[in-house]
């Protein structure tokens, strides 16, 4: 029992919320607020993989994930396994994914899997609801993409790709550096004005359903 002039002294340590995205460089859990009140375009330089293990993490905090996809049937496994049954994550060709109502009680976060040159985004921006934007590798209108974006994550870049990237993202050139040499389960976050090295620990389930961690499907 306390009284109740002890209650003052009690304190409740609260962590930032949001996905867990892997380890940072000190070995701490880096947690990544990938869905707020604000819309929030993401763009992402790599793997199907890794785009699949950021959405699954995205259900796992209660989120809905909706994907548009070229290749539907790359996604139907992992779609069919996330939410322990429930339709967590739907499944839509191109140019065939509807308006999602995102909330604040039932946040969405959009994937568009469509290769290096997606079309246009056909959802309107929307409060609760993050775009990410899957790119395989640089493509002629990538330099723009990566200007647009809120979020930008990177896997390992050719060198060519690397410069490209540490220009438009402004990058210290050191950084620039060390991204044609990452492993593939490690990645950089950035905006203009940040930066910091991220590895992935994929679960015993992830690996199950995804394999490895891959930088190319």
């Amino acid at each position: 029992m306390l009284t109740a002039e002890s209650l003052g002294s009690l304190t409740l340590p609260v962590a930032e919320d949001g996905v867990i995205v892997g380890i940072d460089p000190q070995n701490q859990p880096a947690v990544l607020s990938l869905l707020r009140p604000n819309p929030l375009e993401v763009a992402l330089v790599g793997s199907m993989w890794l785009a699949q293990v950021l959405a699954l993490r995205t259900v796992a905090t209660g989120a809905r994930v909706a994907v548009e996809t070229a290749r539907p049937p790359a996604w139907g496994q992992m779609a069919q396994a996330a939410g322990g049954g429930q339709q967590c994550v739907s499944v839509h060709e191109v140019r065939q994914i509807a308006p999602q109502g995102p909330s604040v009680s039932s946040p969405v976060l959009v994937v568009r899997d469509m290769g290096a040159r997606p079309p246009r985004n056909q959802l309107a921006p929307s409060p609760w609801q993050t775009v990410l934007t899957v790119l395989p590798f640089l493509g002629p209108r990538s330099p723009q993409m990566l200007a647009r974006a809120d979020l930008v994550c990177l896997q390992r870049l050719s060198p060519e790709e690397a410069e490209v990237v540490t220009r438009t993202m402004r990058l210290p050139a050191q950084i620039g550096q060390v991204l044609p040499t990452l492993s593939d389960n490690a990645m950089l976050w950035c905006t203009r004005d940040s930066h910091e090295f991220v590895m992935t620990q994929p679960t015993e389930a992830e690996t199950q359903l995804l394999g490895q961690p891959r930088r190319m499907d």
